[in-house]
């Protein structure tokens, strides 16, 4: 059985995320930013999930005044489809609360409907809609908040309890 674990980025992760990023969105961050958000934005925390200690999958979030906004979350494509996207926002959620935070937002593509189902499925509901957001598209974005994610990841746990009886 794989050994999975997710765990705080560090500076000899940014290649493969790099690698993950460049493979995941159609505009990636440059790498110059990438560095600065894991090297010097006191706001930013950003995890990694490891397969095998392999990294596999990434999540950003910038927790500010008592809120987090969700900047990135990103599974390499040869690992997708085995809920490493939704272990590494679990993990980003339980950081979130741990800091006493109680209300998260992102921002998602309009076309990228598994990251929307992921996200309601974490307890993340639409709320508004940003026309032409994403400047290389023009795509309109999706934002969503989870306003309780204390209550979403109880709900997620005991539907978990609930199938394994």
């Amino acid at each position: 059985m794989a050994e999975i674990i997710v765990r705080a980025i560090r500076a000899d992760d940014l290649d493969r995320v790099m690698e993950i990023e460049y493979a995941s969105f159609p505009s990636p961050w440059p790498r110059e930013d990438m560095e600065y958000e894991i090297t010097q934005n006191h706001a930013a925390r950003y995890y990694v999930l490891e397969e095998d200690g392999i990294v596999q999958a990434y999540a950003g979030v910038w927790f500010l005044i008592g809120e987090g906004h969700v900047t990135s979350v990103a599974v390499h494509p040869d690992a997708r489809g085995k809920g490493f996207g939704q272990r590494i926002v679990e993990h980003m959620m339980r950081s979130a609360l741990e800091l006493g935070i109680q209300f998260l937002s992102l921002e998602v593509r309009e076309s990228n409907l598994a990251a929307q189902k992921l996200y309601r499925k974490l307890g993340f509901k639409k709320a508004d809609i940003r026309k032409g957001y994403y400047d290389d598209t023009g795509e309109d974005a999706i934002v969503m908040f989870c306003i309780d994610p204390e209550l979403a990841l109880y709900k997620l746990q005991r539907k978990r309890e609930l199938e394994n009886m």
